[in-house]
């Protein structure tokens, strides 16, 4: 996962710092010097990370410290704050027109992302704004570019407007323009060409499209994996286009992530969205604030919660939460939640969004096999659905037929079944308000930024409620 070097290495730089009970000079002078090394180990650029910890470095130093906080305690702050402001301090979102349709047009280099993108956010306007998008497939030079574009429609039942290789991508824009408006289509998502490195050709041809188009939204896509060349890359695009915005993809790589914290001060242009794996949905509104937490090692709360809100009906929750105060939650119930679990990316990642996890022994190490999952369904499968309603009756025999008919030793099943008694006790537990169970204290944090953390998230939730309200 991206930034997971820089993470590292900037908690080293104020970890050293928790220990003292009073911050020097000399500390802060310290801790700035390995602060500036893993950025530029990142591949921040390096303007950016000589203002970055210009701007630390005066308001550490002589720092009055508040009562609630110690002196690293505060620093940290400082540096969240500061990292905070350099990724963009708020989140940006689209631009909209006020008459339909919002026209967004993808830019950047081959091999970026520019389609997959596009069926992205097709799929992320359906699901959230319940809009009409339209695609328009601009590139005819990739070999199956066009054909991409279309498959991803499919998928997604959005039109996609396309005349072929052999016409202009000027003139495939301007008919795709009449027919959005004919169809009164209320958003249009311009897929254009890239090069391996920009050129006139390339760049005449876009002032074209943007000429005709006119559109709210001009989004550069930037490989992440592309390090500082994305800075260069978003800073001519900027000159001559005049982005609106840039889309970060593949943060789900190996890779340093510098890109991110350069981007936005050298175009000025927000980050709107980051790319984090293969799927459809696997793309996420860019908020600096979480970003910041995420590489500081303080977790994304905010947004697990938001990726739990999306995968989650409300009347299953609610049917959820009422079995397992009436303990009747079972192995059904079990099979729908790993389910639902799963479906929202990998565990590893979203473990790491809690606070505090980072900071527990060997958390990098853990990885979740799919398969193993797969097995504990295979296991369910195979009991009876008396058995799979009421988990007592699993005596010894019932549980070594099981055994064998998933292709699962005795032991695994044993295994299986004491995680599904464990997590529904610890369910009972949670519905009725008691929420000392053990390891909370260290996944939330009992200091400010727990408190901090848990406010917040009660905040969102509130706030969602009050969306889905509206919605009705």
């Amino acid at each position: 996962m991206a930034f997971e070097s820089l993470t590292e290495r900037l908690q080293q730089a104020m970890g050293k710092l928790r220990k003292k009970g009073k911050v020097s000079e000399a500390d802060v002078k310290e801790m700035m010097r390995e602060i500036r090394l893993a950025l530029l180990e990142a591949d921040v650029n390096l303007q950016v990370v000589k203002d970055f910890t210009k701007r630390v470095r005066e308001r550490a130093v002589g720092v009055e410290v508040l009562e609630s906080l110690s002196p690293a305690q505060q620093i940290v702050k400082i540096v969240d704050e500061e990292l905070t402001i350099t990724l963009g301090s708020e989140t940006a979102e689209l631009i909209k027109s006020p008459k339909v349709p919002t026209v967004i047009m993808m830019v950047g280099l081959q091999g970026a992302g520019k389609t997959t993108f596009a069926g992205k956010l097709a799929n992320f306007l359906k699901k959230n704004e319940k809009a009409r998008p339209l695609m328009i497939a601009g590139d005819v030079y990739r070999p199956a570019a066009i054909d991409q574009l279309k498959v991803l429609g499919q998928q997604l039942d959005v039109p996609v407007f396309d005349m072929g290789t052999d016409v202009s991508p000027v003139e495939i824009v301007r008919q795709g323009m009449e027919v959005a408006r004919e169809k009164k289509n209320d958003y249009v998502l311009i897929d254009t060409a890239g090069r391996l490195h920009i050129d006139e050709l390339l760049m005449d041809e876009l002032k074209q499209i943007k000429e005709i188009a006119q559109p709210n939204e001009i989004l550069l896509v930037v490989d992440a994996m592309t390090g500082q060349d994305a800075v260069n890359v978003a800073d001519s695009f900027n000159q001559q286009l005049g982005i609106t915005g840039v889309v970060i993809t593949k943060l789900d790589g190996d890779t340093r992530g510098g890109a991110a914290l350069s981007i936005r001060s050298v175009t000025g242009a927000p980050i709107k969205f980051i790319g984090s794996g293969e799927k459809l949905t696997d793309l996420e509104v860019f908020h600096p604030d979480r970003m910041a937490s995420r590489i500081l090692g303080m977790g994304d709360m905010l947004t697990l919660i938001e990726k739990a809100q999306q995968d989650y009906d409300e009347k299953k929750a609610e049917e959820l939460a009422q079995k397992m105060r009436e303990n009747s939650f079972d192995f059904n119930d079990f099979i729908e939640q790993l389910d639902q679990v799963m479906g929202m990316g990998p565990l590893e990642d979203l473990i790491k969004m809690i606070p505090g996890m980072n900071q527990v022994p060997g958390i990098e190490n853990v990885k979740v096999d799919p398969k193993d999952v797969e097995r504990k369904k295979a296991m369910v499968y195979s009991m009876t659905p008396a058995e799979r309603e009421n988990p007592d009756l699993l005596n010894p025999s019932r549980r070594r037929r099981i055994a064998a008919g998933s292709g699962n030793s005795v032991v695994e099943v044993n295994r299986m079944i004491k995680q599904f008694k464990e997590s529904r006790k610890m369910m009972q537990q949670m519905s009725k308000g008691d929420m000392n169970i053990p390891g909370m204290d260290q996944m939330f944090g009992t200091g400010v930024k727990g408190k901090l953390g848990k406010m917040a998230m009660n905040r969102m939730v509130k706030k969602n409620k009050k969306k889905k309200k509206k919605r009705k």
